[in-house]
């Protein structure tokens, strides 16, 4: 069976068990929660959320820069005051380079992707102090706004906060 007729049965059998179709558009925990896109890791697990409770937003490497416009809707618009980063051990951006990156969209594609900043990093912490102070300092983003930054353990499952 295709992946995506999996997926529709899946679905299925879903929505014949499915009893939250009344929850209100605004997250109930008042979060947005920023957190890479490695399949290893279930936002919503690792930070005991439930549907309704946050908005989770993901990306290559959990990028601050790559989702201030979805952050801004769900703080203007949605009513989160909260923004949690979670970035993880053994991600994949810590194994290239932008220029590297480049190179091989080139070698691989045939077409230019200099215009584009992949956010590769080589220091795990750094990027989520990175990440953080990119917040901070972006006049899109209140400062009332609790920023908070943390690493998830794939090994362990234990989550660390960083400063």
């Amino acid at each position: 069976m295709p992946l995506i007729d999996e997926f529709l049965q899946a679905n299925r059998e879903y929505a014949s068990r499915f009893q939250k179709g009344n929850l209100p558009m605004p997250p109930a925990r008042k979060v947005a929660v920023l957190a890479c896109m490695d399949a290893r890791l279930d936002p919503a697990r690792i930070l005991g959320l439930e549907e309704g409770d946050a908005h989770v937003i993901r990306n290559a490497g959990g990028r601050a820069a790559d989702a201030v416009r979805s952050l801004v809707i769900s703080e203007q618009l949605l009513g989160t005051n909260t923004i949690v980063i979670v970035h993880h051990t053994d991600c994949g951006m810590l194994t290239f380079t932008d220029d590297s990156l480049r190179e091989k969209v080139k070698k691989e594609l045939s077409t230019d992707a200099d215009h584009i900043a992949f956010l590769a990093f080589q220091d795990l912490e750094q990027s989520v102090r990175d990440d953080i102070a990119f917040l901070r300092s972006s006049p899109l983003i209140p400062q009332n706004i609790d920023i908070r930054g943390l690493i998830f353990d794939v090994k362990t499952g234990k989550l660390h906060a960083v400063a």
